[in-house]
């Protein structure tokens, strides 16, 4: 197979944390308040524009409050599960790693008992028309390792007596989220719009505030996650404060790209470049018959994680070396080439690649990435 000739103009296609908005430079900085306390009013004020804006660009209802949080995504769920989880029993959604993660540490560290995991390997959705909404529910929006997405929030009803707790990192921005549906949401800056790491967004419903108000855990609840003051919801944290102090130059940062966001058109540009980039992959995979996706519904394949399985003929489970060396080897090719980046699958997922298709990456750019990844796959076939 001849070596292709063009290649991608960006080559960063991580999937977390993910690659900057096109056009990104580093004079979109220079206004950026630094050596100054995030306590002070301007800094106040910049950490404040960041909520309204995400409220704005994801169409949040008026009556939830949104929120900066530290620990990025994983800060977030945690202080939600910290804060929100003991007054109910639990159900917990998992058909990723990281909802794995959530399932043990309510678990573990939590030690709620009365609690029930509903599970699928990786590819599936466990069977959603089982869990009960008199609990707590905890899941993804989208599951970033394992490539499968949730269509809709059909399945959840508006008239619960739990709350839900959503995992939506690499979902916010780049589907349409039923806020009627959800609770308390999450997510980080540096997965869909390729913010920087180590800040969160924390999202309550009035539901979610009533349940901070009116109860307290039976846990102790460590500095960095505490949500309440004097026995309510700390309001100061949905209005520019922060529990720990920010880097106000990822702040500003995230208002460029939330700014740009805005402006080629909001949620809806934003989930029709995601969904442009799903559907030329889908192209690509229509006749190949090495590589598939690893989803096994096509309606739940993610448009951002995009998650790929080897299925040579008579591949089976005795072939995993062979297939973690064609991972491998792979992305090793594609990196020496200067093509792609971080492309392998997450390391507790079978072995494939994995393609960030979110709303920063320019389609232009998957359609000049695939034909190398053909090529680097018939060097593997004569090499390893």
């Amino acid at each position: 197979m001849l070596r292709p000739v063009v290649k991608p103009n960006c080559i960063n296609f991580s999937s977390g944390p993910c690659a900057k908005r096109p056009g990104w430079n580093l004079n979109v900085l220079q206004n950026s308040i630094l050596g100054r306390s995030h306590r002070a009013n301007v800094s106040k004020q910049k950490l404040n524009k960041v909520n309204l804006l995400t409220k704005e660009i994801l169409e949040i209802p008026d009556e939830y409050e949104v929120g900066i949080v530290p620990g990025s995504d994983t800060g977030a769920v945690e202080m939600s599960l910290w804060n929100v989880l003991g007054k109910r029993n639990v159900s917990v959604c998992v058909w990723d790693s990281f909802g794995k993660d959530w399932a043990d540490d309510i678990k573990n560290q939590l030690k709620i008992k009365n609690f029930k995991i509903y599970s699928a390997d990786y590819g599936s959705l466990p069977n959603l028309n089982l869990i009960n909404f008199d609990d707590d529910v905890v899941f993804n929006w989208n599951g970033t390792t394992s490539g499968v997405c949730l269509p809709d929030g059909n399945w959840i009803p508006e008239n619960r007596n739990g709350l839900t707790i959503c995992d939506a990192t690499s979902a916010a921005f780049a589907v349409k989220l039923d806020w009627t549906k959800l609770d308390v949401t999450t997510f980080s800056w540096q997965k869909s719009l390729g913010g920087e790491a180590g800040h969160g967004m924390l999202i309550l419903s009035p539901r979610a505030v009533e349940r901070i108000n009116c109860y307290s855990p039976n846990w102790p609840i460590p500095k960095l996650f505490q949500l309440r003051k004097e026995n309510k919801l700390n309001i100061d944290l949905f209005r520019g404060s922060t529990i720990n102090t920010p880097s106000m130059l990822c702040v500003e940062d995230f208002i460029d790209t939330l700014n740009w966001s805005k402006k080629i058109g909001g949620i809806e540009k934003l989930i029709e470049i995601t969904n442009e980039n799903l559907e030329i992959v889908k192209n690509w995979l229509s006749n190949k018959e090495w590589i598939s996706f690893l989803s096994q519904n096509e309606k739940l394949i993610s448009n951002t994680s995009i998650c790929l399985k080897f299925c040579e003929e008579n591949l089976d489970d005795s072939s995993i070396e062979y297939q973690n060396n064609l991972e491998s080897f792979i992305c090793k090719v594609l990196e020496k080439e200067d093509v792609a980046l971080d492309i392998g699958s997450y390391r507790s997922a079978p072995p494939g690649l994995r393609i960030w298709g979110g709303p920063t990456i320019n389609s232009n750019d998957i359609k000049k990435l695939l034909p190398w990844i053909d090529w680097a796959y018939h060097e593997a076939k004569e090499k390893i």
